[in-house]
């Protein structure tokens, strides 16, 4: 794994230029958020609306996942990075199946792109690659996720590699060349996971 961390100490030494942050207080309650597309890959329903959370860490709105699919996602639209970052605030709330949150990078349409999710009842922290709408485990390691409180996932990713933070802490570094070129950031749950999702932040990587 020496060529990822070579390639994400390139990213992180090299800066990110045009970075964004998106705490959802201004938009409406009840509906997805403006200039995002949600939906779910493989089967179920997903629901993402924005919601009132006076708790949230730039409150007062969260961005919350209510519904039941395999794989629910929300995509930050007209976003294309190859190479940068991708970070969010998420809160598992309940879920009997899973208490899931993640981020999604490299999103080419609901088949096709990388994940990374913790998981409160599993005290875990993956990676994946979704491809034609199946998706694969690169890695997995155990690491304290914890229910109804607020926490930071990050992933830092240039070429074909990859850096998994939580709160701060580096959990898995990887190399994968599944998915290619630019595509969208986002967030994502999984099953019957009830999260709240809050300060989404992305960038892509500045020039050396």
């Amino acid at each position: 794994m020496k060529t990822a961390v070579t390639m994400v100490s390139t990213l992180l030494a090299a800066g990110v230029s045009t970075a964004q942050i998106v705490n959802f207080d201004k938009d409406k309650i009840g509906v997805p958020p403006a200039d995002w597309t949600c939906g779910v890959t493989g089967s179920g329903k997903s629901r993402w609306t924005v919601e009132a959370d006076p708790g949230a860490p730039s409150a007062p709105n969260v961005l919350m996942q209510s519904g039941a699919g395999d794989f629910p996602w929300c995509v930050r639209t007209r976003t294309a990075i190859q190479d940068g970052f991708v970070e969010v605030r998420f809160k598992p709330i309940r879920g009997r199946e899973d208490q899931a949150g993640g981020v999604v990078w490299r999103w080419k349409d609901g088949n096709n792109y990388y994940v990374a999710r913790a998981n409160a009842l599993e005290n875990n922290v993956s990676l994946y690659y979704t491809e034609g709408g199946s998706r694969r485990t690169l890695a997995y390691v155990d690491a304290p996720v914890a229910s109804n409180a607020w926490q930071l996932l990050r992933v830092d990713f240039k070429g074909t590699g990859a850096r998994v933070l939580l709160n701060g802490k580096a959990v898995i570094t990887f190399e994968d060349a599944h998915i290619a070129g630019p595509g969208a950031v986002g967030v994502w749950t999984k099953a019957d996971s009830v999260t709240a999702f809050d300060d989404f932040s992305f960038g892509a990587a500045g020039k050396p």
